[in-house]
């Protein structure tokens, strides 16, 4: 069931826009969270959605990608390795009932860095995953790490 809901929160980023009006100065824009934004999602049953990737993020798969975000932990602990990274800080995310839901990609990170609620910018390699959303993140970065 975590599983499934963490899946759900990752969904949710991409598939619904928000009704709420979030701190602009808070926001984090970039043509590469452009590239990210141009997802959709096709809705088979309620328990399958499959994401639909055009031509323009599929030219960045499996190659070195760049993004900058506030980190959304998924699991307790000052040192995170696996974790959410939204355009929008956690404050500022849907649980607080007051915003809509940001886009979130999953990085796992070839070391683990230290939580902040600054923006972190990370690079790793863009993966793509044509499996059930409701399962396995559509969007990651893998062995990524802190850059400046």
């Amino acid at each position: 069931m975590k599983k499934l809901s963490f899946i759900l929160l990752l969904l949710a980023g991409f598939g619904f826009s928000a009704k709420a009006q979030h701190d602009p100065n808070d926001q984090i824009l970039s043509e590469n969270w452009d590239v990210i934004g141009t997802v959709d999602f096709k809705t088979v049953k309620e328990t399958e959605m499959y994401a639909i990737f055009g031509n323009e993020i599929k030219k960045y798969a499996n190659k070195p990608f760049e993004l900058e975000g506030y980190i959304v932990p998924i699991k307790d602990g000052m040192k995170q390795s696996k974790f959410m990274l939204s355009t929008l800080p956690i404050n500022q995310c849907f649980f607080c009932g007051k915003n809509g839901i940001p886009i979130m990609v999953m990085v796992e990170m070839a070391e683990p860095i230290k939580f902040t609620y600054q923006t972190v910018k990370v690079k790793g390699t863009l993966k793509l995953s044509t499996a059930n959303s409701m399962d396995v993140p559509p969007i990651s970065l893998v062995a990524s790490k802190a850059s400046n």
